[in-house]
């Protein structure tokens, strides 16, 4: 059966054009719904990415790159003729891309079982836990950066990518946000995982044996009043899994590793001590990117994540803030990243000298999905102050657990 075309967004949320053209009350003067006016303009400045709202950019960011003139106007071939090709070159139906789904990424029926994800890390690492917790039976790809991973996923090597995002002790990573916007991978999915450290030792050595302790920057700062109270030299690792690998394979009776329980069985080490963590409470936010976005829902709570470049004036960022509190949607995450071409301003002022500041981009996540009509206000009057909006992904909301 032919897969059919991916609608504009306007028809992925069972909302008619003509209704979703109309500014909402909250855009402009209140008044009754008479008042409601439609905007042809602005729908055209949106473009629908299999399903998922966003706006083109004006101005090129980033890797941004701007659209050839008339493009739109393109004619559109014949239906027919398509599927007549389509027979002539795709012998393996299989191997044409899917089309896009509202299958909940984290129920699949198979659970998973035909999923390829790509981490970055060994076996055994938190990343390759948090794709077991969203695809229990899926097969794991490890890689050797982050970048790979997205990578990966372009290249078709496998379905999904997991991407640490943010901690709750040492907060952002900072440099996987600016990959989200350099590579055209969408969210589908988030996983929030607990983070419980172990103290990884060869078997039959005590802990107080133990003179050096191998694992992440990240992971050795999160433990770091258990390990100064055992007095053992730090040191870093790429990862805490690859930690456990080097202490294992070496044979290492006086170092250990920490990292995950799940580390300690694939590498036959000891757990010396277990939840060796300063804050109990540590959570890893993971997202899922896959090559092609999910259609937005409203069964279970859904959450959207953006990136955007506003304007210049002033209050231009609370106003730009104020579009999702005038329509009752709560902000969860709010992120600034300096642009990385022409991203220093220079301010002359005769009388104090002169100021410099950087242009940003910023990324929000917020809970509404796509689906919903006050989320589509949103961004419909999110476009009067910025410069340039993309929705990076619209997904289900996921619980610690």
């Amino acid at each position: 059966m032919m897969a059919l075309k991916a609608a504009p967004i306007w028809a992925c949320a069972k909302y008619s054009c003509t209704q979703l053209g109309f500014a909402d009350l909250g855009t402009r003067r209140s008044g009754s719904g008479s008042n409601l006016r439609f905007d042809l303009d602005k729908i055209r400045n949106w473009e629908c990415c299999g399903g998922v709202l966003t706006k083109r950019a004006k101005t090129p960011v980033e890797d941004e790159k701007p659209m050839a003139p008339g493009l739109d106007d393109a004619p559109v071939e014949n239906d027919q003729t398509n599927v007549t090709e389509s027979r002539g070159f795709h012998r393996d139906l299989n191997s044409l891309p899917r089309p896009l789904s509202t299958t909940d990424p984290f129920c699949s029926p198979s659970d998973g079982s035909k999923v390829r994800v790509a981490y970055q890390g060994v076996p055994g690492a938190y990343s390759e836990a948090a794709a077991l917790k969203a695809y229990p039976k899926c097969e794991t790809v490890p890689c050797d950066q982050i970048e790979a991973t997205f990578k990966a996923v372009e290249l078709w090597l496998v379905d999904k990518a997991v991407l640490p995002i943010e901690n709750s002790v040492d907060g952002s990573i900072h440099r996987n946000y600016d990959l989200l916007l350099r590579h055209r991978l969408h969210i589908v999915g988030e996983v929030q995982l607990f983070v419980n450290h172990c103290l990884l030792g060869l078997q039959g050595v005590r802990k107080e044996e133990i003179k050096r302790v191998l694992s992440h920057p990240q992971a050795l700062a999160q433990c770091e009043m258990t390990l100064n109270k055992l007095g053992v030299v730090k040191v870093n690792a790429d990862d805490t899994a690859s930690a456990a690998q080097i202490v294992a394979s070496d044979g290492l009776r006086n170092t250990g590793a920490v990292a995950s329980a799940r580390a300690a069985e694939i590498y036959g080490l000891d757990i010396l001590a277990k939840r060796v963590q300063d804050d109990c409470d540590n959570i890893t936010r993971f997202l899922i990117l896959a090559r092609e976005p999910i259609i937005p829902g409203t069964v279970r709570p859904h959450k959207t994540s953006i990136v955007f470049t506003l304007k210049e004036g002033p209050g231009v960022l609370f106003k730009a803030l104020a579009v999702f509190a005038l329509r009752g949607i709560n902000l969860t995450k709010i992120e600034s990243r300096p642009q990385r071409k022409d991203s220093l301003r220079v301010i002359d002022d005769s009388s104090k000298g002169s100021g410099k500041y950087f242009e940003c981009l910023f990324y929000i996540d917020f809970e509404a999905s796509m689906a919903e009509p006050r989320a589509q206000y949103a961004m419909g009057h999110l476009q009067e102050f910025a410069k340039f909006i993309r929705v990076i992904g619209c997904y289900p909301v996921d619980i610690a657990q």
